[in-house]
């Protein structure tokens, strides 16, 4: 009975990967490409995954979407009309720490997303969407 609780922690905390992964870092947020520009392309937060509406006429090819300027993710594209998911697990900072998105095996306490911008080019400027609230803990 001695051994229990000791073997139980080593499991439980071997069980524990890092969250950052150096060699899946991507590049770090451009801010001198910022702007105040927003276009109504809505983005919700549902749980562990994000849902992007594009509302508007235009469509980006391979375009970069950054989460509170930090975390980024690749998109393949973003048509006009078109609505996608992404998990947030998939966006990564300069470092290559995942985003802390919470769910039932998280480690770390959820992260809001709270600003939401589309970059069409590597020197292209910052395009905002709308980050909607879901709920007051947001």
């Amino acid at each position: 009975m001695r051994w229990t609780i000791p073997v139980l922690l080593v499991l439980l905390t071997s069980c524990m990967a890092p969250d950052f992964d150096p060699s899946k870092a991507r590049a770090a947020y451009p801010y001198d490409l910022h702007t105040t520009e927003t276009i109504p392309v809505e983005v919700f937060r549902d749980g562990t995954t994000i849902s992007i509406v594009n509302a508007t006429a235009r469509s980006w090819e391979a375009p970069i979407l950054w989460l509170n300027q930090s975390y980024s993710a690749p998109i393949a594209r973003l048509a006009a009309g078109q609505t996608i998911q992404m998990d947030l697990n998939s966006f990564r900072d300069d470092i290559g720490e995942r985003y802390p998105a919470g769910g039932l095996w998280s480690s770390r306490r959820s992260l809001p997303v709270r600003m939401v911008e589309l970059q069409s080019d590597p020197g292209a400027p910052m395009i905002g969407f709308v980050a909607i609230r879901q709920n007051e803990a947001e």
